[in-house]
């Protein structure tokens, strides 16, 4: 449950702008001004995502530490695992200010932030300096005027690769120009293909995975299927942010950005679905999109997912959520007679076909 003091922190930070607070709960948390609850988990939570051991399957989302400020301190918070990121070669502005909208009403987001980073120096270098324990990954992303954007991903895989547990593969953003075109079935086989060459060269063998658009026709996706089983990688996160306002009751700050939040859930987990099917069980899936609660994320894993991602949802619940969604996750599981979340992976997914 959300604590007073975080109730409180939670209000006075929707009083100011989006962005400068999300600004201040990095700095509050890397200043130890946030109550952290350790590791949860259990023999049922305990998961292996392509290779990764998990305390737990409940993850954070690139976005929320773009730059790798508080790792240590998102390490302690009850997550499972965490991605940081996304992460370019070069370090970039993104799109003017403003770009962060808030749908109170709504539980949801908008954001055109255009892979706002340092760069890939700086937030490896801060890789590098983390603590121990569970598996931290890093989103890659290509510079906004890259001549070769494909060539990007495998730079910054190339620079930090040594520093993570998991790097993603970030196709799927709607806010750098074009970026989507690179979903398409020859120009991500090649993309995938420089990515796995590096991967290879590491001194130590971490999974790939991919991060997909909601916004895919049912041929585009079983593209992207066909891909990903042929290209070496190691699971898909679905999903990114949707260009849709569907689902919206509050008028929408922008027609640009991706929408996050509560009303991406059902598309989110459809595709999710639809992945799940197409890929037979020999790629895990992540969901992510619109996850606030443990039976949320429950029906995610019932979907398909052997992982979930959340972001949006603590904006309006707090930090405290991930430790509350693990734990009400771990009752579900034993109230329907699950071991393992592995034994939970896909038990609903024709409901959502």
């Amino acid at each position: 449950m959300t604590s007073l003091i975080e109730r409180a922190g939670l209000a006075a930070l929707h009083k100011i702008d989006p962005e400068t607070a999300h600004g201040l709960s990095i700095r509050a948390l890397r200043m130890g001004l946030v109550p952290l609850p350790g590791p949860i988990s259990s023999s049922r939570l305990k998961t292996d995502l392509a290779g990764l051991a998990l305390p737990n399957p409940v993850g954070l989302a690139a976005g929320f530490d773009k730059n790798a400020e508080a790792v240590a301190q998102l390490m302690r918070a009850g997550f499972g695992f965490i991605e940081v990121g996304a992460a370019t070669p070069r370090a970039q502005e993104g799109n003017p200010r403003p770009r962060l909208w808030r749908l109170t009403p709504d539980r949801a987001a908008i954001n055109r932030f255009g892979f706002n980073n340092q760069g890939m120096e700086p937030i490896t270098k801060r890789l590098a300096a983390r603590p121990q324990g569970i598996p931290v990954g890093l989103n890659l992303g290509a510079n906004k005027d890259a001549a070769d954007r494909a060539k990007d991903f495998a730079t910054v895989l190339a620079h930090a690769g040594a520093h993570l547990d998991f790097a993603t593969v970030n196709v799927s953003s709607p806010n750098t120009e074009k970026l989507r075109d690179l979903q398409g079935k020859a120009a991500l086989s090649a993309l995938l293909a420089g990515v796995i060459e590096t991967r290879d060269t590491l001194a130590r063998r971490i999974p790939v995975f991919l991060k997909i658009a909601p916004d895919l026709g049912a041929e585009e996706l079983a593209e992207i299927a066909e891909v990903a089983l042929e290209s070496g990688i190691d699971g898909i996160i679905a999903t990114n942010t949707t260009l849709s306002r569907e689902g919206l009751t509050s008028p929408s700050p922008s027609d640009q950005g991706g929408l996050s939040g509560a009303p991406l859930f059902e598309k989110s987990t459809r595709v999710l679905a639809q992945l799940s099917k197409l890929t037979e069980g020999k790629l895990p899936l992540i969901g992510v999109g619109g996850v606030g609660s443990a039976e949320q994320a429950y029906e995610k894993i019932r979907a398909g997912a052997s992982a979930v991602q959340l972001y949006t949802a603590m904006v309006f619940s707090g930090l405290s959520l991930a430790a509350e969604i693990a734990r009400g996750l771990d009752a579900l599981l034993e109230r329907d007679g699950f071991a393992s979340v592995a034994d939970a992976v896909g038990t609903g997914r024709d409901a959502w076909l």
